[in-house]
């Protein structure tokens, strides 16, 4: 008997290439704003199921501010580019504190709307929003030991993803890391089925399976990345694009 044949991407679309021409609803500077609020909040519960921080903290930040702390008595810095409603700052500065580091967050997007957001909510030490674009933290000479983002680099055509590599080795003396999905027609199912139909009255699953085909494959950002980076997987299909500045 001839066994049955089950296919991996029953939706019939093509995840073997990036469907970059796409647009999430919540980058339409005309999109509902109580909606887009509601995106934002979500976002913080979406972070935690999906995005993989506390590893990410754990393996690769919390050493480095052990080494930094011991070191020297001044704060660490990281700048967190794209921050949207603000949740990834916040848990990383609240894991810092209760870590016992000084670290201070600068927070930074481009759409005012993001920045309006997360300044809404109540302060944290350490951390402070601000609109503006990578680039002009470079024209201003800052540098920070630690550059993060989270699901930032899907939404970038290629000449924007390859200024904001090099705007993030010219700002960073220390590590780097680019945290995003990773395009695969089982991410798109389960994320579709397990957990996108559970946040109703936002853009999360809407938008969340539109970043899934806008997202890059590692062996893509491996191909594309700049010498010096390197690409991780990370589950569930994750990818880190990484780089640790020369300390000489």
């Amino acid at each position: 008997m001839k066994a049955e044949t089950v296919s991996l991407n029953p939706t019939g679309l093509n995840f073997g290439r990036r469907a970059a021409e796409l647009r999430e609803r919540m980058d339409e500077p005309d999109c509902d704003l109580a909606t887009l609020h509601r995106t934002y909040a979500q976002f913080a519960v979406v972070n935690t199921l999906v995005s993989g921080w506390r590893q990410v903290y754990m393996r690769h930040l919390r050493p480095q501010l052990t080494r930094l702390h011991k070191a020297s008595t001044q704060p660490a810095s990281l700048l967190d580019i794209g921050s949207g409603g603000g949740d990834v700052p916040r848990r990383l500065a609240y894991w810092a504190a209760r870590d016992g580091f000084q670290l201070q967050i600068t927070a930074i997007d481009a759409d005012a709307r993001a920045v309006a957001y997360a300044s809404s909510l109540p302060p944290q030490p350490g951390l402070s929003f601000r609109q503006a674009f990578s680039g002009d933290l470079v024209q201003e000479g800052q540098q920070f030991d630690f550059i993060t983002s989270n699901h930032l680099l899907h939404h970038l055509t290629a000449p924007e993803l390859a200024a904001l590599l090099d705007d993030s080795q010219r700002l960073c003396r220390g590590t780097v890391i680019h945290s995003d999905l990773e395009r695969s027609a089982l991410a798109y199912a389960a994320f579709g089925v397990g957990i996108g139909p559970w946040f109703r009255g936002s853009f999360i699953r809407e938008d969340g399976m539109l970043s899934i085909r806008r997202s890059f494959t590692a062996p893509e950002l491996a191909n594309i990345a700049p010498q010096g980076w390197r690409v991780q997987r990370q589950w569930p299909y994750r990818t880190l694009l990484t780089f640790q500045a020369d300390h000489g």
